[in-house]
């Protein structure tokens, strides 16, 4: 394992660039909690926190704006995202370097976030006006009843994101709602609430109006519950558990809600693979953000075949992972971003070698380089009982399993209550997607970890069983935020009986009318 230099001393983030932002945040009323930086433990911020006089005030202000926003042309909420698009990407180096200094991870990891953030502004610009145009389906008699389905936008989302993927997970998903009229308010998590107020100041000088897009802070525990009780939607990323807390307080309300939750993601080697191929993307498959993301890798099951050989490999790559969390592109891993994480990361890894696991690689702490680091570690003879068989670890480790046919790896892969992103390595696409549709998962990757479908923005995006409901990405990631509104308008002739028909004759006539219909396939 090779390391590079520990963050420099002038790492934390100057004042001058806080101070800004934190005037985004409706907040103030609860006493102030401090913010340190993860790879070093050094002091980020003073956060203020919001209390139940803030939020009610967040949306206040946001109702006020969104009946204004919700007025103005598509084009012109639209050119704001392209506007906010160009920033993003001009002014990368100082977003990049607050994410970075929230979360602990590396630079490659942090642009990973820009490059998101990028697309999504980018696409949901180009096709916002058409998915949001009114739309003239045929009336249940054409020509005499005319219909427009027109849609409207929820109201105020709340948006409530995590610390692992910070400037993605809060700007993404309110770039959508934004776009289709809605007002946004934010509840980061306070250990990355100045990346979110980043997007938001970025938005405003991009021509959002003031008050559209806001944040209020604290711990979901403590405020969760009231940002709930005002919003008409709720969009969370997290945990299973809160998940279903959050399904509960929306259900209780009859709003809706999109939950992305948990994963123990399976990435599976087929005996035709690319070996060198897969146990080089796996890498980044597995160890982004240091494990800390949902659609990472933490199983993968090969093919007996090329088992010893991608193992080699892979492990070799693994040794090869430069640790350390400067703001530049000289390490490849940064560090956990909570000792929560890392208590897990070092639990499960004990656990599982104390029942009889091997580390092939990692397996250790590195207080030398920074509070939360651990080297990234695999794991073989991995068998149930072991904590890290079944439970998320949210962290960078990874099992590896021998098996003997593609029906042991499909059975294995699905043989857990999560459902969000799989992988499948094959030289042959067409056994890959076969492989894939048997996989139960929201997303699958063919020659790819994960980037390939999350990257594509056009795609919807979202998980099975415990790993969540609704989709963000994709059409289906702008229309959750709206609702549709039916008006008919009847032309000339009821639809009822003409004058002097019988109710038996109109009967008659309405069934040709179908039958006729019918045979000339109209829907």
């Amino acid at each position: 394992m090779t390391t590079a230099p520990k963050l420099a001393e002038s790492a934390a983030l100057p004042a001058d660039l806080v101070r800004p932002l934190l005037e985004h945040a409706v907040a103030g009323g609860a006493p102030a909690v401090e913010v340190f930086a993860p790879a070093t433990g050094r002091f980020v911020t003073e956060l203020p926190q919001s209390a139940t006089d803030d939020i009610e005030r967040a949306f206040a202000t946001a109702r006020a704006a969104q009946r204004e926003w919700a007025e103005r042309p598509v084009r012109e909420r639209a050119a704001v995202l392209r506007r906010f698009h160009d920033i993003v990407l001009a002014e990368q180096d100082a977003i990049l370097d607050i994410v970075q200094t929230e979360t602990g991870k590396s630079r490659a990891h942090a642009f990973d976030e820009v490059g998101d953030v990028a697309v999504n502004a980018r696409y949901y610009a180009s096709v916002a006006e058409k998915l949001l145009a009114t739309r003239k389906p045929r009336g249940v008699l054409p020509v005499l009843t005319q219909v427009d389905v027109r849609n409207r936008p929820k109201g105020v989302v709340a948006v409530i994101s995590p610390w692992n993927y910070p400037l993605a997970l809060a700007a993404s998903d309110a770039l959508p709602a934004l776009v289709a009229g809605n007002a946004v308010v934010a509840r980061p998590d306070n250990q990355t609430a100045l990346t979110a107020l980043w997007a938001i100041d970025a938005a405003v000088r991009a021509g959002l109006p003031r008050g559209l897009w806001q944040a209020v802070l604290g711990r979901g525990s403590v405020i969760g519950g009231e940002v709930i009780a005002r919003a008409d939607y709720v969009d969370y990323t997290g945990s299973s558990a809160t998940g279903r807390t959050i399904a509960q307080q929306a259900g209780e309300r009859l709003i809706g809600y999109s939950l992305e939750l948990g994963g123990k993601n399976p990435l599976l080697v087929l005996a035709d693979a690319d070996v060198s191929r897969a146990a080089k993307v796996a890498v980044r498959a597995c160890f982004s953000s240091a494990g800390q993301l949902c659609e990472s890798m933490e199983r993968i099951y090969v093919h007996e075949a090329v088992y010893d050989r991608f193992v080699t490999e892979f492990v070799a790559n693994v040794r090869s992972i430069e640790l350390g969390a400067e703001l530049n592109y000289d390490s490849d891993m940064g560090s956990l971003t909570f000792q929560r994480q890392l208590d897990t990361v070092r639990a499960h890894v004990e656990d599982a070698v104390a029942k009889g696991a091997t580390v092939l690689a990692g397996g250790r702490a590195r207080p030398d380089l920074g509070p939360f680091f651990y080297e990234p570690t695999v794991l073989a003879d991995v068998r149930p009982g072991m904590t890290v068989y079944r439970e998320e670890t949210f962290g960078p480790v990874v099992s590896v399993y021998r098996v003997g046919s593609d029906e042991e790896a499909i059975a294995a892969a699905n043989d857990t209550a999560y459902g969000l992103n799989a992988s499948v390595w094959t030289k042959d696409a067409a056994r890959g997607r076969a492989v894939a549709a048997r996989i139960n998962a929201g997303s699958v990757n063919v020659n790819e970890g994960f980037i390939a479908a999350w990257g594509s923005a056009d795609a919807p995006s979202g998980g099975l069983g415990i790993s969540g409901t609704g989709r963000r990405h994709g059409p289906e990631g702008l229309l959750k935020y709206i609702d549709t509104q039916t008006i008919a308008v009847q032309r000339v002739l009821p639809i009822a009986p003409l004058p002097g028909m019988s109710e038996e004759l109109w009967a008659k006539t309405m069934t040709l009318y179908f039958n006729v219909m019918k045979t000339l396939r109209q829907k």
